[in-house]
């Protein structure tokens, strides 16, 4: 009996169940998702349902977990998104980094609660390798399953329905993309898309250009925030587009997340002072010469960001105003 099993075709010499497979390749079916033909295969019935010559299975990296119950009750100026609230307005990646040891210090240094993740087949030649909620725990983190690396509604579609089979998981974050070379989201699709997981039940945050009549469409379609972008994925060239970003905030009536772009401290500090609810980065702190040290200081920009928008800045004026008034001078 041959089964192709994330795209590699292997033989098998007797008939068995999906959990008889997981079990014979040494993969904890506690910790995968599957897909047989294109059709999830629930968890409940990895051990009644047969698989057969020449099917085609997908198995992904268990990806679940939530929010500690801590996290809800603070309420010192949290974000709130699809009616979950986190103590952190700092988002941040799960990829580029030298080792998940690495990753999880940069989270405990960024001091998050929620963490993008990228689903992916499972190593069937290592299936014994590190996973990464060995190192950041999903009890402690929010997993925020993403689309990373999808072209089509279609591919978006199906992976985040493999992350809700893999670790029960709805707050998803909707990335498409339209070519290879800017990474810019592909609008259209990203409408499409969010349209049709919020019917599904999905709660989408989606990646958008900083297009705000885009945004607005997209927010119409049911995403439960909008994630305009600064600049192209990994430029590290801050917020190229401010006016638009301010619009985007002022139009919208979910959180507004700033996802990509983010090179520095000071990009996320004016990201906030903008009014964004929060920024999302992976690379700034991945790629930083001490991505410890670069996750404090993200984390110390969002705040400050955050506290001066609260605060409200001085107007900006064409001349001098002295702190101290001119007469009664001796």
């Amino acid at each position: 009996m041959k089964i192709t099993i994330n795209g590699e075709t292997q033989d098998f010499g007797t008939e068995m169940t999906v959990h008889d497979l997981l079990v014979s390749i040494g993969v904890d079916p506690k910790k995968v998702a599957v897909e047989r033909n294109l059709e999830i295969v629930p968890k409940s019935s990895y051990e009644s349902v047969g698989l057969g010559d020449g099917d085609r299975l997908e198995i992904v990296h268990f990806i679940g977990g939530g929010a500690p119950d801590s996290v809800t009750q603070i309420k010192d100026d949290p974000l709130v998104v699809a009616g979950q609230t986190f103590r952190s307005r700092l988002i941040i990646g799960t990829g580029k980094y030298e080792s998940y040891e690495l990753n999880r210090l940069a989270c405990e240094a960024a001091d998050v609660d929620m963490v993008t993740v990228a689903v992916r087949r499972v190593n069937l030649t290592d299936p014994d390798q590190p996973l990464l909620i060995d190192y950041i725990d999903p009890k402690k983190y929010t997993y925020l399953p993403n689309t990373a690396g999808c072209f089509t509604t279609d591919d978006a579609v199906r992976t985040l329905r493999l992350a809700r089979e893999a670790g029960g998981w709805d707050l998803v974050k909707l990335e498409i993309l339209g070519e290879a070379r800017t990474l810019y989201p592909m609008m259209p699709e990203t409408i499409e898309a969010t349209a049709k997981l919020t019917d599904e039940g999905f709660k989408v945050m989606a990646y958008c250009s900083d297009d705000p009549i885009l945004c607005k469409r997209v927010e119409e379609a049911g995403a439960v925030a909008i994630m305009p972008l600064g600049a192209p994925i990994g430029s590290g060239l801050g917020i190229q587009n401010p006016v638009n970003t301010r619009l985007i905030i002022e139009q919208t009536e979910v959180p507004v997340i700033v996802d990509a772009g983010v090179g520095t401290a000071s990009d996320a500090a004016i990201a906030m002072e903008l009014g964004c609810d929060g920024v999302l980065m992976n690379t700034a702190i991945a790629e930083a010469k001490d991505p410890i040290l670069m996750a404090r200081a993200m984390k110390a920009a969002v705040e400050a960001g955050r506290l001066a928008y609260l605060a409200g800045r001085m107007p900006k004026k064409m001349y001098a105003d002295p702190s101290s008034p001119l007469h009664g001078l001796i």
